[in-house]
């Protein structure tokens, strides 16, 4: 694909910079994620982002841009956090590292009410994540936005180069999108963005990739590959859909997969592994180690079912890539390793040997996708599962008795939030257990049991996420039920925490 005016964001390692390219799209610009080691690839870009990063600009391995190569493109440019500092610097600023990181709600007060601040509120909240801090400013430099304090969170280099200390790119910063719709409008001849056009793309992409070798396409029931696996039939490519039944699957999961596939019209093979799975996790805690078992077996598996296949298709996003720092180009730091990004997948990759066409999508985008295949809305609407099932849902060692309880709790607060009308108001809700025992009464006799967490979020990507605010009465039902009718629970808990810090999952 051309890089002449798409709108190129430049990767310096946020665990948020796909976010930027994913509000671009949503604006209706097209917007590709590059690579420092990839800027050769840009030819006439229509804006540039320089995004945000983990690292201090006065590390010694941290990462640069070539300015004059930058002023030469004579495009619209917007410096995000480690951007701005960067961008500082270029102009004779000078930025200082400090041990106190900023993190989380600030004020940003705009100086001026047009250009990148055009149609803002007098103060509006925004999300820093950052330690370094602007401390000189270069010549030629205005401020054109601050915090409650007072100190300088915009600058403006030109009628084309911003910078701005804050994330738009993430829903906390309230007032973000239109930050960037106004540093868009900066812009000339932008290329428009629909997803009709991306899945022609794709699927043009995937016959090239393939050709007449054959695919295995490991899918879970998810909408991730459930999208995949049809998007593979329509690109009429040869492919063996297989679903693994890992053990570590949700209450009557397995014959529920079935049947929609079945109404799909999309063969799959059903593989029982469930004792494989489980006797290799016996005894272990890391979740990081689990995470590996489980992404390594499932290879195993797929390649024990299909003989020699040629190719293996995984339904992976683009949080799955970004949490995993998997990119070998990746700035970012590792949060985990997901089961789709182990070792022995990098390597099938580097050999040429996985396609991942959804590998720079969110969830929503691939439901969009979905729904342009004619997916079933209720299947394009269910929550997230994670890759390594209920495993990630069971801190410490997985067991048959931790799963089975785990199932049955999660059961019930799904049946819950259903019967309420609650379930389609969640991007994602689940039981898992907590792996500590305390002391309860059942029956007029001391118990001595573990207790379970319910978790119930909003999200847009999976990058940031919001813990729901369900009614009390709905919580007491799930809870009373939960007590009443699961064996070896005796406490219910319900988990508002935010991401970040938490994460979605325990593990």
């Amino acid at each position: 694909m051309s890089s002449k005016n798409i709108v190129a964001v430049i990767d310096y390692g946020s665990q948020y910079t796909q976010l930027i390219v994913r509000r671009v799209r949503e604006l209706g610009f097209l917007a590709e994620l590059y690579a420092l080691e990839d800027l050769h690839e840009i030819i006439e870009p229509g804006a540039v982002i320089l995004s945000g990063g983990p690292k201090s600009t006065s590390d010694a391995d941290a990462p640069d841009i070539d300015f004059e190569w930058l002023k030469s493109l004579n495009v619209p440019v917007l410096g995000v956090c480690y951007g701005m500092q960067l961008l500082t610097l270029k102009h004779g600023g000078t930025v200082r590292s400090s041990n106190k990181r900023e993190y989380g709600p600030a004020d940003l007060i705009p100086e001026v009410c047009e250009g990148l601040y055009k149609d803002m509120s007098p103060s509006s909240q925004v999300w820093m994540s950052h330690s370094d801090t602007v401390d000189v400013l270069p010549e030629n430099c205005s401020v054109i936005a601050r915090n409650s304090e007072g100190v300088p969170v915009s600058l403006q280099w030109s009628d084309r180069m911003y910078g701005i200390q804050f994330h738009p790119e993430v829903t906390h910063s309230h007032e973000g999108r239109t930050i960037l719709r106004n540093f868009l409008a900066l812009a000339e001849n932008l290329l428009p963005f629909n997803i009709g056009d991306f899945k022609r793309d794709l699927i043009a992409d995937i016959k090239a990739k393939v050709g007449d070798r054959q695919v295995v396409c490991g899918v879970s029931g998810g909408v991730d590959s459930t999208v995949l696996a049809v998007l593979l039939k329509e690109a009429e490519v040869n492919v063996r859909c297989i679903f693994v039944d890992n053990g570590l699957l949700r209450k009557n999961e397995a014959e529920e997969v079935v049947k929609n596939f079945e109404a799909m019209g999309v063969e799959i093979e059903k593989v029982d592994a469930a004792e494989r799975f489980l006797t290799a996790l016996a005894g272990e805690g890391d979740p990081e180690k689990k995470r590996r078992i489980i992404g390594n077996i499932f290879l195993d598996v797929f390649w024990d079912a299909v003989g020699d296949a040629d190719m293996l298709a995984q339904g992976t996003l683009y949080p799955d890539v970004i949490e995993s720092a998997s990119n070998a180009k990746s700035k970012a730091s590792v949060i985990k390793t997901h089961h789709n990004r182990v070792e022995r997948v990098l390597e099938l990759q580097a050999q040429g040997k996985v396609i991942e066409p959804l590998a720079f999508l969110f969830k929503d985008e691939v439901r969009e996708l979905g729904a342009t295949m004619g997916i079933d809305r209720e299947i394009l609407l269910r929550h997230p599962f994670p890759g390594p099932g209920l495993a990630v849902r069971c801190p410490g060692e997985v067991t048959e008795d931790r799963l089975e309880i785990i199932r049955n709790c999660d059961a019930i607060f799904i049946g819950t939030l259903r019967k309420w009308g609650w379930y389609d108001k969640c991007w994602q809700s689940y039981a898992g257990l907590i792996p500590v025992k305390t002391v309860g009464v059942k029956g007029d006799e001391r118990s001595y049991e573990w207790a379970t967490n319910l978790r119930a979020i909003v999200s847009e990507d999976a990058m940031t996420a919001e813990w729901v605010q369900l009614p009390y009465d709905l919580l007491r039902e799930a809870s009373n039920r939960i007590l009443n009718e699961v064996s070896g629970i005796n406490r219910v808990l319900y988990d508002i925490s935010t991401k970040p810090p938490a994460s979605i999952e325990w593990e």
